[in-house]
């Protein structure tokens, strides 16, 4: 029995009692949840729906949590059910029931944890969004990881979920690189506002092998050319990079488009519609202090130029005019300040900043060699990139770690930690759950031993202690994976993985043995036994994949 199905009996009790008594039936919500008690002694499941309804009825809460009590007692698959402090009911299943949910997880596979708690949300989720002025440092990595992890959860909780990187091919930025290209191509140094690194000669050389006219040119059009060249070799640099992550958007969005298409005076029309624009020293402003906002923003400059904050005003508006309901922007920790005008702007165009758009702030990451933080690359020249990250924990683990922790929490990686093959390295911890697994069905084939049809699974055998906890463990992945989705926190699927299922299979593993010894008779306990067994690997399977880590078969 999952959790989702107990709560429908519990609720069928419900109804029952109120039907029964003469209660008002439309004080009955819809759906109930049931969560597992702190203390295990204290059952296997837990609700507080007596305390819930209680005022509504008007009948006392621990006399409300009898009838219930009595009423769930009857129900097939309920062990036992004990009545706690003011009205909480505890609620034990009996061995069938809760061994039934090996079956149910085998059965669905990929699809165990999937929900359709989100359906109906369009939501717009931007990150990563790297400037093509260099290849992506480690906080882009950050994000790159938590937030490929989290439109992973969000899809598998039915949401329509659009992943977008946004890069800014227009701007002062671009001009620095232009020129830094055409340093390098000219053997000088870099200028003093310029980018630094052997990357930069690297993508010089390249621009000149394709357009080797470049070197006739004068200063300006050179520059041109190594800025529209530059950016495409730069960007298709990163594409790849992320690619190889395990990272692909669905949309990759220029700024440049923008200013081509005229959205931003788009953008400033609808806000000026809206009555938030005014004129001051020959500047256009946006009144975002009308909404909380510290100060108000200059849009257009009084010479005419439009400034960054034009740009995000124009690139909400047409996120918004695409049809995403829920803007879902993550940021590097620098960018704190934009939460109050992004959210002003919002306002400013007639929407609820608190419906219509999030944004999440990530913290920074340290990359730790020997104890101390390494502050160089080989070929940046001055941050850590993800392919230095890669190159030394390799993909899984750099993705489990950066999604392993609470974005707006700080992280030293370990180069140390993360690449030693023991259990104290938390990627490994949980892969090696998963190749045990799979070797273990692997070995019961070579012995006879198949889970044999569903029909002759008999889940009242597994009745053992070690086995309870890890179908309780097994049963709060969709619980989990919802809870993720809605919060934005991926780290609770991984350390999941970690503290519930990786160390209860451990625990049953030392216990309760699988596969039948010498030339023992295969029973259907063994048989049982090895439903719950699979019924662990496509749970850590499923797990990994919404992290981007592989579920091994062998280690």
């Amino acid at each position: 029995m999952t959790p989702a199905e107990l709560a429908s009996v519990v609720l069928a009790a419900a109804h029952a009692v109120f039907t029964e008594r003469g209660l008002d039936r439309a004080a009955l919500p819809e759906h109930t949840v049931v969560e597992r008690p702190r203390n295990p002694e204290h059952g296997d499941y837990a609700s507080t729906l007596a305390l819930q309804l209680s005022k509504k009825v008007g009948v006392p809460p621990r006399e409300l949590a009898a009838a219930l009590s009595d009423e769930l007692g009857r129900a097939p698959g309920i062990k036992s059910v004990e009545i706690a402090g003011p009205g909480f009911l505890n609620i034990r299943l009996d061995a069938a029931a809760a061994g039934q949910l090996a079956r149910v997880i085998v059965e669905a596979g990929a699809e165990y944890g999937r929900s359709d708690r989100l359906a109906g949300e369009k939501i717009n989720l931007e990150f990563v969004s790297a400037n093509p002025t260099g290849p992506v440092h480690i906080g882009g990595v950050r994000w790159a990881a938590v937030g490929d992890a989290l439109s992973r959860l969000l899809r598998a909780t039915g949401a329509d979920v659009g992943t977008e990187y946004y890069f800014n091919d227009a701007g002062s930025q671009i001009d620095r690189f232009a020129r830094s290209l055409l340093a390098a191509a000219k053997g000088e140094p870099a200028p003093e506002d310029g980018y630094g690194g052997a990357y930069i000669a690297e993508i010089a050389a390249e621009v000149q092998s394709r357009r080797p006219e470049v070197r006739s040119l004068d200063d300006a059009a050179a520059q041109e050319v190594f800025r529209v060249e530059g950016v495409a070799l730069m960007f298709d640099e990163i594409r790849s990079s992320l690619r190889d992550f395990g990272v692909e958007f669905d949309t990759y969005f220029n700024e440049k488009d923008l200013h081509d298409r005229g959205e931003l005076d788009l953008a400033l029309n609808r806000l000026r519609e809206q009555g938030h624009l005014y004129e001051s020293e020959g500047a256009t402003w946006l009144r975002t202090t009308d909404f909380g906002d510290d100060k108000d923003r200059v849009l257009r400059k009084s010479n005419g130029e439009w400034t960054y904050f034009a740009a995000d005003c124009a690139y909400y508006l047409d996120k918004r005019e695409r049809g995403f309901e829920r803007v879902v922007i993550m940021l590097g920790a620098d960018h704190h300040g934009y939460i109050g005008r992004m959210k002003a702007m919002a306002a400013c165009f007639g929407d609820d900043p608190e419906r219509n758009l999030e944004i999440l702030i990530g913290q920074l990451v340290n990359l730790l060699r020997d104890g101390a933080p390494m502050r160089m690359s080989k070929r940046a020249g001055t941050v850590i990139t993800l392919e230095d990250l890669v190159e030394a924990i390799g993909v899984d683990a750099s993705r489990y770690a950066l999604a392993r922790y609470s974005s707006d929490s700080p992280i030293d990686i370990d180069i140390e930690l993360w690449t030693r093959a023991t259990r104290d390295n938390p990627v490994y911890y949980v892969q090696y759950v998963a190749a045990r697994t799979a070797g273990v069905a692997r070995n019961a084939a070579e012995v006879g031993l198949v889970p044999g049809d569903a029909d002759a699974f008999r889940p009242e055998l597994l009745d053992h202690e070690k086995e309870n906890e890890l179908l309780k463990a097994l049963a709060e992945f969709p619980a989990v994976v919802a809870t993720a989705a809605e919060l934005r926190e991926p780290h609770r699927v991984a350390r999941y993985l970690e503290e519930s299922v990786a160390a209860s299979y451990h625990r049953f593993y030392d216990n309760c043995r699988v596969l039948p010894l010498g030339d023992e008779e295969v029973t259907d306990l063994h048989r049982a036994r090895l439903w719950l067994n699979n019924a662990t690997r496509t749970v850590i399977a499923n797990g990994l994949r919404l992290l981007g880590v592989s579920a091994p078969e062998r280690m």
